[in-house]
């Protein structure tokens, strides 16, 4: 797969907006994956292990927000004997743009599909297992139940949900310790201290994090009943939750 470019998009510190998946974050976007999220190569790895235990071959695995599809890629090349369906489904034009170009630059021959639709009202037939990766955070936490609700209704027995997310901390003063060593893990990727306050400030009012107890609770209330985090990294968490 081709590099990305570098992601310069708050170099400047001047904010115009608030952040928007649009075309300008969709061409720097797998950087900004990289650069600003722990050990974001890892997680996958993990993920591609855990669906290797429940899923059988053949099944039919949804990214929802899969942006420009780097996950889905990255889990053909750990499970290249499963033969998966995947369908990747975004709502932001740039970022569904982006995965096709980049399914299409794919050598390998794999079932892989992205749709452009909204993923708190798409369908999901046919859904084994189903992914949400940095996701639920952007959707309105009012609206966070139902799509929870949704994806465990869309789930057969057995059916395997992997979630991502950034979260804050029940201690108001770790919280404050866990963001400042998440922005020394920026400087650290090349983030000046002008970019990780502006881009801050453009995610304020669109990224609304939940804890790991509050994002558990959802999985509880639709019905989930096997539910274990399997990382965690100061403010950044995955959980895997099975349908019985």
């Amino acid at each position: 797969m081709p590099d990305s470019p570098q992601d310069t998009l708050f170099a400047s510190g001047v904010i115009a907006e608030d952040f928007t998946f649009n075309e300008h974050v969709a061409a720097v976007f797998d950087d900004m994956l990289d650069r600003s999220i722990p050990c974001y190569r890892l997680v996958i790895d993990a993920m591609a292990q855990i669906l290797s235990c429940h899923l059988q071959p053949g099944t039919t695995v949804y990214d929802l927000g899969c942006s420009t599809g780097t996950t889905i890629f990255e889990l053909t090349r750990r499970l290249p004997g499963m033969e998966l369906t995947f369908i990747g489904i975004d709502n932001a034009p740039a970022m569904v743009a982006k995965a096709r170009t980049k399914s299409a630059q794919y050598s390998k021959n794999h079932d892989i599909h992205f749709k452009e639709c909204d993923i708190t009202s798409c369908s999901l037939p046919g859904a084994g297992a189903i992914l949400c990766n940095y996701t639920l955070q952007f959707l309105r936490p009012l609206a966070r139940q139902s799509f929870i609700n949704r994806i465990f209704a869309a789930l057969p027995s057995g059916g395997v949900f992997i979630l991502s997310e950034k979260t804050i901390a029940l201690s108001s003063r770790l919280n404050r310790d866990f963001i400042e060593i998440y922005h020394s893990f920026k400087k650290q990727q090349g983030y000046s201290e002008l970019e990780i306050a502006a881009k801050r400030e453009a995610l304020e009012n669109v990224l609304i994090p939940f804890t790991i107890r509050e994002n558990t609770a959802l999985l509880e209330q639709a019905g989930f009943s096997e539910i274990e985090p399997f990382f965690t990294w100061f403010n950044f968490s995955s959980i895997v939750a099975l349908k019985r």
